[in-house]
């Protein structure tokens, strides 16, 4: 379990673990664009450097002691005169079940409501993935609603479950 994450900045070295993340099932849902060669991977981490260039939107490498990345968290449509963002997250498989997108998630919350100084962090997903519903109630976000038929896939529509945290709030699940 990893209990103490280390976020940082992703890097150019990271490419291979990037695309090797994307190429498990479900994990193009995670992307804007294909990330299906070692150049889509770059690619992929350039915007993710541009955009905290720009100041809107921040990713992460949740890294294990060895500086390997397991998985990745962000904070994006920050909206600083409402004090408000989006978070997400995702985990290479070889992480799943280890505690890796929890601890990742707990981080980027002290470090948005903290850094960016955040009053309002919002998330949500798929009815069917109770692995990220167990994610975000652990990390401290409370359930706020259902938003029917909201994502479509393969031409079928999922209901999504909304989520928020304050500042302030706390960590425990509610």
């Amino acid at each position: 379990m990893l209990t103490q994450p280390t976020l940082r900045a992703w890097r150019p070295g990271d490419a291979a673990t990037v695309l090797a993340a994307f190429s498990a099932p479900e994990m193009d849902r995670q992307a804007d664009r294909p990330v299906d060669s070692l150049a889509a991977a770059s690619r992929w981490i350039e915007r993710r450097a541009a955009d905290r260039e720009a100041g809107t939107a921040y990713a992460f490498a949740v890294v294990d002691e060895a500086d390997v990345p397991l998985g990745n968290v962000a904070v994006s449509a920050v909206n600083r005169v409402h004090g408000t963002a989006w978070v997400s997250y995702w985990t290479s498989l070889a992480a799943r079940g280890r505690g890796t997108a929890t601890a990742g998630l707990r981080a980027l919350t002290d470090w948005a409501f903290t850094d960016l100084r955040l009053h309002r962090l919002e998330l949500g997903h798929r009815t069917n993935n109770p692995a990220s519903c167990a994610v975000a109630r652990a990390a401290g976000f409370t359930v706020e609603g259902l938003q029917r038929e909201k994502l479509v896939y393969g031409g079928v529509r999922y209901d999504v479950e909304l989520h928020a945290r304050l500042r302030g709030a706390g960590g425990a699940a509610r």
